[in-house]
């Protein structure tokens, strides 16, 4: 943030709307997880209640995720309007802002595309026949290994979650690249 309002060739609109569709995105895809997960938490309730929890887990997802990305994404803003203030405090708290805006973003994106991995992937997983019996065998025969055979056994189901999330996403990416070449 700090290198591109030190270049005056830098459309910083541009730039911010670019840091917000990324945000978007990632927000709008873990949206339709949590949804498909609280659709599967309460499949077996009557219609009436499915909409309910749908409604009420959507309004606190978009009050509360949303509001929380939006005050991030502005993170920069506050410290360009700190920049317009007088005072030491000021100055020091600006530059502390825009010092860590960019690292708490890149944390956030590589973190946000993880947990979209990792939720998607036990998604799958979880709707998938057999995969229990993978993932209960994974675990005992991470059990099975000495020393760190416990902490396998612990993390066989988030790795085997995550691989199932990284070859979909792989899979979704390879028909979207192929579609955008053919269709162009």
């Amino acid at each position: 943030m700090l290198q591109a309002l030190a270049d005056p060739a830098v459309d910083l609109a541009a730039f911010e709307r670019d840091k917000i569709e990324g945000a978007v995105r990632t927000d709008f895809i873990l949206s339709a997880e949590i949804i498909v997960i609280t659709l599967g938490t309460v499949a077996a309730a009557s219609f009436g209640m499915q909409v309910a929890v749908v409604a009420g887990t959507a309004a606190l997802m978009t009050i509360g995720v949303y509001g929380l990305v939006t005050g991030i994404v502005k993170l920069d803003d506050g410290g360009l309007y700190l920049s317009r203030q007088t005072g030491d405090g000021f100055a020091r708290l600006q530059r502390g802002i825009l010092r860590a805006a960019p690292t708490l973003m890149r944390t956030l994106s590589v973190v946000g595309t993880a947990a979209m991995f990792l939720v998607g992937g036990g998604t799958l997983v979880h709707g998938m026949p057999g995969a229990h019996d993978l993932i209960h065998a994974a675990t005992h025969a991470g059990e099975a290994l000495p020393t760190l055979g416990r902490m396998l056994a612990a993390l066989a189901p988030l790795l085997i979650d995550a691989l199932a999330g990284s070859v979909a996403g792989a899979l979704i990416l390879g028909g979207l690249s192929t579609a955008r070449r053919l269709f162009r």
